[in-house]
């Protein structure tokens, strides 16, 4: 079954569901079901799910090693942190049809560590009016390749720029923890939300108005991000949606952390963003082993909207597949970027 509102998405969802028919692998053997979790989501209402949201994330910070940052993020009613950004302009340059300029800026992650990050600015942004979309990659990329239309990023972050997003981008691809009694995750994290501090600090954008979006890795670092920034409304996935021990059959294994899959699976980190909207995309041309099959995604997707209709928000979730592989769909992802956190001032 396809899980997309044709509400949102429109007639493509008819070919896609021809084309599940035609390219939908059965799961194949050796993947074991989930374990129990210790700290699996079991809410059974908006407030008992509120209170395992609260814990949850101060159980993964702690377990991620970020409880010093996180209490020393303090945030103002603008979403807007006490840690300074010592932001530095390192170049500016228009795009090819001058719909939107982009800068190469410099932040302070941590006071020991600067990263840099593309910020793509519309021509014509009104004030404190305009969304912003944090554009993740996954292995193998960098902050640039997001804006690629020959990689299997589509570009969907120049799509997302043209159509009057700001749009932010760092490299989250580092292999080995930089800093002491951290952990690689966490790190990762930080520097994510280093940069949703930078795009709350912008002139240009709406504080409400904070999106994510990735692929593979990046999917990956979207959930993260998505589950554990409260400031993010609307996040895409793309690519990741499937099981741990999933994950455990050639694949990296950068992903996991000690404590993390005794007490959850994927599918609670993504329910710690409901009732904020989530779309999560699959292709049908995933396999096994090492792909993220749509068999899997479904029964996560399933787990997640228990999380959401405890809230009574099914309308801002949903599995978005499409008929290709390990790809980001740039249609599916910025008709619901559009839809929930709208491209203009009118919203």
């Amino acid at each position: 079954m396809v899980h997309c509102d044709s509400r949102r998405l429109g007639s493509r969802i008819g070919v896609l569901l021809s084309a599940c028919a035609l390219f939908g692998p059965t799961i194949a053997e050796g993947i074991e079901p989930a374990a129990p979790r210790r700290s699996a989501f079991r809410a059974q209402n908006a407030e008992e799910a509120a209170a395992w949201r609260a814990a949850s994330r101060a159980e993964l910070f702690r377990l991620m090693r970020m409880e010093d940052q996180i209490a020393a993020h303090r945030l103002d009613n603008q979403g807007r942190s006490a840690l300074t950004l010592d932001a530095r302009s390192l170049s500016t340059e228009p795009s090819p049809r001058g719909r939107f300029a982009r800068h190469e800026i410099e932040i302070a992650s941590r006071p020991d560590r600067r990263i840099r990050v593309v910020v793509t600015i519309p021509t014509n942004a009104s004030p404190r009016a305009t969304p912003a979309v944090v554009c993740i990659h996954g292995h193998g990329g960098n902050r640039n390749i997001v804006h690629d239309p020959s990689s299997p990023y589509r570009g969907f972050a120049t799509a997302l720029a043209e159509s009057g997003y700001v749009t932010l981008s760092t490299d989250v691809g580092q292999h080995e923890v930089q800093g002491a009694e951290r952990t690689l995750m966490g790190e990762r994290l930080w520097d994510l939300m280093r940069v949703v501090d930078l795009a709350a600090s912008r002139p240009e954008v709406d504080p409400r108005r904070i999106g994510c979006g990735g692929l593979s890795l990046g999917g990956e670092m979207a959930m993260w991000l998505g589950a554990m920034d409260e400031r993010i409304a609307a996040t895409v996935s793309s690519g990741f949606l499937t099981t741990m021990e999933n994950l455990r059959v050639g694949h990296c294994m950068c992903w996991d952390f000690p404590g993390l899959q005794e007490g959850y699976e994927f599918a609670d980190i993504y329910s710690l963003t409901s009732p904020r909207a989530l779309q999560c995309q699959n292709g049908l041309r995933e396999r096994l082993p090492g792909g993220f099959p749509i068999e899997l995604a479904e029964r996560a997707m399933a787990d997640i909207r228990r999380a959401y209709r405890a809230d009574e928000r099914l309308d801002r979730v949903q599995l978005a597949t499409h008929a290709e592989g390990h790809v980001f769909d740039v249609a599916f992802g910025k008709a619901f970027f559009d839809t929930m956190l709208g491209p203009s001032d009118s919203r």
